[in-house]
């Protein structure tokens, strides 16, 4: 099976996918797109703008995953008074892969501090995802307490199961930034692709 997978950033949702597919990561940054390489060989790495990749390629794969910026949608947004318009990349791909897209997909995203403009799916662990197939709600336990900003390099890590080669910057805020491995892995089980 072909899959793509946009805004791949380090992985965190492919680490638990298993090899026998043909997998295409796309990351804008190339820093970024290098430690995924690292972390998974096999896979062709693409560093472009995902959005535009996803208009232009989507019909080379059987499954996309789909995974836009979360900080313009964040709960977190609110806490912080911070006042920014959200990102409508999220909405523009979910409308675009149910209109063109024949094959499998899911787009992923964090809680919005906001009411949804489209009706999620499925609620897993602390995120919405969107899909042409039903999946069931899921929790996961975490290994950690607390919010994911509060943790160590070491903590996060250790609890993603992804180690970060030591030449790699910004090693706190690419881990704040995985998607839970486990959450890849289970919507990846629910669609029957892994």
């Amino acid at each position: 099976m072909k899959i793509l997978n946009l805004y791949a950033g380090i992985g965190g949702n492919r680490k638990l996918w298993s090899d026998e597919h043909e997998i295409t990561a796309v990351e804008y940054k190339q820093d970024i797109a290098d430690v995924y390489k690292q972390l998974f060989p096999n896979d062709t790495v693409i560093v472009t703008d995902a959005h535009q990749y996803l208009l232009d390629h989507y019909k080379e794969f059987d499954f996309i995953w789909s995974s836009p910026p979360c900080p313009t949608h964040s709960r977190l947004r609110t806490a912080i008074k911070e006042k920014v318009y959200p990102d409508m990349t999220l909405y523009q791909e979910i409308v675009f892969l149910q209109k063109w897209f024949y094959g499998d997909w899911i787009v992923e995203n964090v809680i919005p501090y906001y009411e949804p403009l489209i009706k999620p799916v499925a609620t897993i662990d602390r995120h919405y995802v969107w899909s042409n197939r039903p999946i069931a709600d899921k929790e996961f336990a975490r290994v950690y307490k607390g919010s994911v900003t509060d943790q160590s390099i070491t903590t996060l890590q250790n609890a993603y199961g992804i180690q970060l080669p030591g030449h790699v910057k910004n090693k706190r805020k690419l881990l704040r930034n995985v998607a839970l491995p486990e959450m890849g892995a289970y919507i990846m089980t629910q669609l029957g692709v892994v």
